[in-house]
C-alpha cells in the first residue's frame, strides 16, 4: 500500500514537472524563453514547444498583435504663431523585436507605453511649432501626421517597436482662447447680420421709394388722361350747346339766365343790392321780352 502511493506521488511530481516544460505559443503571442533574467530563445511561431522546468528556464509572452495607445489627456502645444492648443492623439503600434523589446522594458508594457508617448508628443511638438492653427487643424493635418510617422519610425525602432499610424482625434484652443474665438465669432456674425440688415433696409428704402414714384406717375398720367377726357367732354358739350342754342339764340339767353339765377340765389340768406332795371333781371321784369 505504501509503495503504491509512493508511485502515485512520484508520477504526479513526474507529470508536473513534465507539464512544467511543455508550452502552447498562441499564433497571437511572442514567446521569450529565458533563464536568470537572461533571454535564451524567442518563438514566434505558433505551437507545441519544450523548456526546462523552473527556475531554469521561465517563459514570456508578448502580445504580437496591432495595439492602441489612446492618450488619456490633451497635450498643450504652441504654434507657430504663439498660440496655445491642445492635441489628443492615438498611436497604433506592435511588436516587432521581442527580444530588444524586453531587453528596453523587461517585458513591462506600461514602461513601453510610456516612452512610446514621449517619443510622438516630442515629434508632434516639433510639427506644431513650425504650422499656425489653421494649418494644424484642417490645412496641413494629414501632412502633419505623415511628419510625426516619419520622425518616430526610427526610435521606435530601437526600442523593438514598430509605430504603425499616427492620428489626431482633436485639436482644440485651450479654453481662454476658446472664449476669444468665440468672442470673435460672435463680433463677425453680429457683423454681417448689420450689414445684411443694412443692405436689406437699403433696399426696402430703394423699392418703396420706386413704388412712391411710380405712384406718382401713376396719379399723374391718370389725372392728366381724366383732364384729357374732360376737356374734350367740355369741349363736346360746348359744341352740342353752341348747335343747339345756334338754332334760337334768345331760348339760349333765357337759359343761361336762369342758370346764373339758381347760382345766385342758392340761399335764402343771399342779399344782393341791384338796380332793378339792370340786364340781370330783364327776364323778371318781362319774361315774355325778346
Amino acid at each position: 500500500m505504501n509503495r503504491l502511493v509512493t508511485i502515485f506521488v512520484a508520477g504526479f511530481i513526474g507529470l508536473m514537472i513534465l507539464s512544467s516544460t511543455v508550452f502552447v505559443v498562441d499564433q497571437r503571442r511572442f514567446a521569450i524563453v529565458f533563464a536568470l533574467g537572461e533571454v535564451r530563445e524567442v518563438i514566434s511561431e505558433p505551437g507545441l514547444h519544450f523548456k526546462l522546468p523552473p527556475p531554469f528556464q521561465n517563459v514570456l509572452y508578448l502580445d504580437k498583435r496591432i495595439l492602441t495607445l489612446d492618450t488619456p489627456d490633451a497635450d498643450r502645444f504652441i504654434t507657430a504663431e504663439k498660440k496655445n492648443i491642445l492635441v489628443d492623439a492615438f498611436i497604433k503600434w506592435r511588436i516587432t523585436e521581442p527580444r530588444l523589446y524586453y531587453v528596453s522594458f523587461g517585458g513591462d508594457e506600461t514602461r513601453a507605453r510610456d516612452r512610446m508617448s514621449q517619443i510622438v508628443k516630442a515629434a508632434l511638438n516639433d510639427e506644431i511649432t513650425k504650422r499656425t492653427v489653421r494649418e494644424v487643424i484642417s490645412g496641413e493635418r494629414g501632412k502633419v501626421m505623415q511628419s510625426i510617422q516619419s520622425k518616430v519610425v526610427a526610435e521606435a525602432k530601437q526600442i523593438g517597436v514598430q509605430i504603425v499610424d499616427v492620428r489626431l482625434k482633436r485639436v482644440d484652443y485651450v479654453e481662454q482662447i476658446n472664449n476669444s474665438v468665440y468672442e470673435r465669432m460672435k463680433a463677425e456674425r453680429a457683423r454681417v447680420a448689420n450689414e445684411l440688415r443694412s443692405t436689406g433696409q437699403a433696399d426696402s428704402e430703394k423699392i418703396r421709394a420706386d413704388a412712391d414714384r411710380q405712384r406718382t406717375v401713376i396719379l399723374a398720367e391718370a389725372f392728366r388722361e381724366a383732364e384729357k377726357i374732360k376737356g374734350e367732354g367740355d369741349a363736346k358739350a360746348s359744341q352740342i350747346y353752341a348747335e343747339a342754342f345756334g338754332k334760337n339764340p334768345e331760348f339760349y339767353k333765357f337759359y343761361r339766365s336762369l342758370e346764373a339765377y339758381r347760382a345766385s340765389f342758392k340761399d335764402r340768406n343771399d342779399v344782393m343790392v341791384i338796380d332793378s332795371n339792370s340786364e340781370f333781371f330783364k327776364y323778371f321784369r318781362n319774361p315774355g321780352t325778346k
